[in-house]
């Protein structure tokens, strides 16, 4: 990280090379444009006692993909920092809540997406589940809105209306409902 003009720390991101090799780091602001360099991130979907899974639509300040449905929540690892101590911290940061029984069932997930306003995501992005623990607190400037959802009717809507859904998600949940990552009971 590094202090920017304001004096605040300004998150860095991992830069790695196609094979998952750490090259350095960069400043997240600078990493994020119009020819972004490929770097290590992570998604997680939450589960709940009932086998909901949690989405989550992005606040509308959100520099890339503002206002669409998503999975629980994204971030980036920080320098040295290991992804599942990373997602441990952004849940916390961007949903208020902590989480446990931590799988990374797409460990390898690649995608690379292009925003409407020409910001491009390239990143290598382990995909995890991970159990909700107590209620959520969620950062407004994060999520607009959440809700736990049974898989079924999700599904149905990612096939019916792809474009309100994050280009990640589109990706990664039919390829975790393939693997049947989350069971029958998040089915119902």
């Amino acid at each position: 990280m590094r202090r920017s003009t304001t004096n605040a720390v300004e998150e860095s991101v991992v830069l790695v090379s196609e094979q998952g090799r750490i090259l350095g780091t960069e400043a997240k602001s600078l990493v994020h444009g119009r020819s972004t360099k490929l770097h290590l991130a992570f998604s997680c979907y939450l589960i709940d006692d009932l086998g909901r899974v949690l989405v989550t639509r992005r606040a509308l300040s959100k520099q890339t993909w503002p206002g669409v449905w998503s999975n629980s929540f994204c971030g980036h690892p920080g320098p040295g920092e290991q992804c599942h101590e990373a997602l441990t911290r952004r849940a916390r940061q961007e949903l208020g809540v902590e989480v446990g029984d931590i799988r990374n069932p797409l460990p390898h997930f690649r995608y690379r997406a292009v925003d409407a306003n020409g910001i491009v995501e390239n990143e290598l992005c382990p995909v995890f589940t991970a159990r909700v623990r107590g209620e959520l607190h969620p950062d407004p400037d994060e999520v607009m809105e959440w809700e736990w959802v049974s898989l079924q009717p999700l599904s149905a809507s990612l096939n019916g209306t792809p474009f309100i859904f994050s280009p990640w998600m589109r990706l990664q949940l039919p390829e975790l409902l393939e693997r049947g990552v989350f069971g029958a009971q998040a089915c119902g």
